[in-house]
């Protein structure tokens, strides 16, 4: 077997464990988790701007900036719904106390 077919086998085994470890987690710990992966997510997008600087071919580069590109969009979408099932907590009608 080449090494190209191990490797899409690899991703492709990593993308369905991914999916089902995710499917099975509880509602609850959403939150939590993806305030973790906001976290990785930024370590990708430095970890493809180290890459994306070292990159000799312009199809590297192009690659690299499509990665940069495409991380950014997941920590931003995961804060946006960070902040959205953080807000679903907070009491709607708080009671204003006067002193």
């Amino acid at each position: 077997m080449s090494r190209e077919f191990i490797l899409v086998l690899v991703f492709i085994i990593a993308t369905l464990l991914g999916y089902r470890l995710i499917k099975s987690v509880p509602s609850l710990l959403h939150t939590p988790l993806m305030s973790g992966m906001n976290a990785l997510s930024g370590i990708t997008i430095l970890g493809m701007i180290t890459a994306t600087l070292g990159a000799v071919a312009f199809h590297s580069k192009v690659l690299g900036a499509i990665g940069i590109v495409c991380a950014m969009v997941n920590v931003v979408s995961g804060f946006m719904v960070t902040d959205r099932m953080l807000k679903m907590f907070k009491s709607s009608d708080r009671k204003e106390t006067k002193p």
